[in-house]
């Protein structure tokens, strides 16, 4: 069986399940709906996601404690599921934070070093 791209997939470079650490952060920045999740994403960088697999996500993240829900009714149209994050979620949350500050120490050396050798011209074949 074919697994499916989803939300989880994209973009390509980032450290795996980064789109769940900025759900994490989005929840935590304020209570939200999956569309407007969705459109806040761009904002860290995560273009391109599906609604689809967004709600998959969001719906997993729940089943783990890391979010809850809530349907909100509008009188401007049909009620919403609303995503908050948890106590869990946000532990989670600062643990992907510190996660992440490693792989900026540990891809700041390479770039570093990169930078070094391509200034230098040394150890650069040419073709």
């Amino acid at each position: 069986m074919t697994r499916r791209p989803g939300i989880e997939d994209l973009p390509p470079g980032l450290p795996r399940n980064f789109v769940r650490s900025c759900l994490l952060l989005l929840t935590a920045e304020q209570p939200s709906h999956g569309y407007d999740l969705l459109d806040r994403l761009a904002s860290l960088g995560v273009t391109g996601a599906d609604a689809g697999g967004l709600y998959r996500t969001l719906r997993s993240m729940e089943q783990e404690g890391l979010v809850r829900s809530h349907w909100e009714t509008s009188t401007a149209g049909p009620a919403r599921r609303t995503y908050q994050l948890t106590e869990e979620g946000m532990d989670w949350l600062h643990a992907w934070a510190a996660s992440h500050r490693e792989t900026i120490r540990i891809m700041s050396a390479f770039l570093d070093r990169y930078r070094e050798l391509a200034e230098d011209g040394a150890g650069i074949e040419r073709r």
